[in-house]
């Protein structure tokens, strides 16, 4: 008992105080970028047409990872790509998007579980550019797909029409009997009875 408590107690505890502090100081950092959201979206709103081309080129080169987390966010997505997440920032601190630096720092120091919504802040603002982007890719292919559809449709009616044209040209079949009882003769009506 007493190797237990003067030993393996310690170390515990002292885990326990780090993860303490540091989910405090995480949760500080999160509140202090919560205040400063507005100022982030009116600097995003005044960038937007400058931003887009960079956003789109680095959304495009970076991982399907982190391309379904800025699609859909979730925290477990988060946890186990955190590495992936850190670079996605660091390439929007690069092009000075709002609200990246803050949050690059905060993952550098406590780690992306730790500062999920800040991220997730930035991920929705990344977003309204891949959205845009994703929309206009899937125009053209429904205006393909009617293309399909009519060139099916006129195939169609070519093979109808040489169809026809192969019934037309065929020797009738021989006509076959129609049944094989021999035809019946007309009832005559019953002669009318005289009286005299």
């Amino acid at each position: 008992m007493g190797y237990w408590q003067s030993k393996v107690l310690p170390k515990i505890k002292k885990v326990f105080e780090k993860n303490g502090a540091k989910k405090a100081a995480a949760t500080e950092a999160c509140k202090s970028f919560d205040d400063a959201k507005e100022e982030y979206s009116k600097v995003f709103e005044e960038k937007k047409t400058e931003l887009q081309p960079k956003v789109v080129e680095i959304y495009e080169a970076s991982s399907t990872v982190v391309k379904t987390l800025v699609k859909e966010p979730n925290d477990a997505g988060l946890k186990k790509n955190s590495a992936a997440v850190q670079k996605f920032l660091d390439e929007l601190v690069k092009i000075d998007f709002p609200g990246s630096l803050p949050v690059s720092k905060a993952i550098a120091k406590f780690g992306a579980p730790l500062v999920p919504g800040p991220i997730f802040f930035v991920f929705e603002k990344v977003s309204t550019f891949i959205v845009t982007e994703e929309k206009k890719e899937e125009e053209a292919p429904a205006e393909t797909s009617s293309k399909v559809k009519e060139l099916v449709v006129e195939e169609e009616k070519k093979e109808e029409v040489v169809a026809e044209a192969a019934e037309k040209t065929e020797p009738p079949a021989e006509a076959a009997p129609a049944s094989t009882e021999p035809p019946k003769e007309e009832e005559a009506p019953p002669a009318e009875t005289i009286k005299p």
